[in-house]
């Protein structure tokens, strides 16, 4: 829960945002930039950013206040026979800066994903000051997206979490 709290306390600068709509099992609270604000009533009502790509890929980087933990979770057709439940190792780049983490094989749908937590607050705001994220597999490139508007999408993600309470 540390992490939530750090996270609400730099809500304090988040810029408002739109009131609440029902939408795919989740509840849309607002829009930013390019990005749809929700909250996940499966994860404590942990707010996230969610938007597509033209890759086919959804992408979403939230609040899991279950657990705890940030995430990032990409879903994909074309990605194909990803194991649920499965770990993967990967690589991914904010820009020029490189991590390696682990992703859980996950499915939405039907339509396979990985999902990545994080408990580093310095992480959460490192995804928001960016401006691309590539992530990798066994050495190839599995995604690549532009990160235009994630700071503001992002402070909007601290305020609605800060209204769920």
């Amino acid at each position: 829960m540390r992490f939530f709290h750090i996270l609400a306390a730099a809500s304090l600068f988040a810029a408002p945002v739109a009131a609440p709509v029902s939408a795919q099992g989740l509840t849309k609270w607002g829009a930013s930039d390019y990005w749809d604000v929700m909250v996940d009533e499966s994860l404590g009502n942990g707010c996230l950013i969610q938007g597509e790509f033209v890759d086919g890929s959804l992408v979403r980087i939230g609040l899991d206040r279950n657990k705890g933990v940030g995430y990032v979770t990409v879903f994909n057709e074309a990605w194909g026979d990803i194991e649920e439940g499965k770990l993967y190792p990967i690589s991914f780049t904010l820009d020029r800066q490189s991590f390696d983490g682990e992703a859980r094989g996950i499915y939405l749908k039907e339509v396979p994903g990985a999902d990545i937590e994080f408990d580093n607050v310095d992480f959460f705001m490192s995804i928001a000051e960016r401006q691309t994220m590539t992530m990798f597999y066994d050495g190839s490139e599995v995604l690549s997206i532009d990160l235009t508007g994630t700071m503001a999408g992002l402070a909007a993600v601290l305020e609605c979490q800060e209204e769920q309470g």
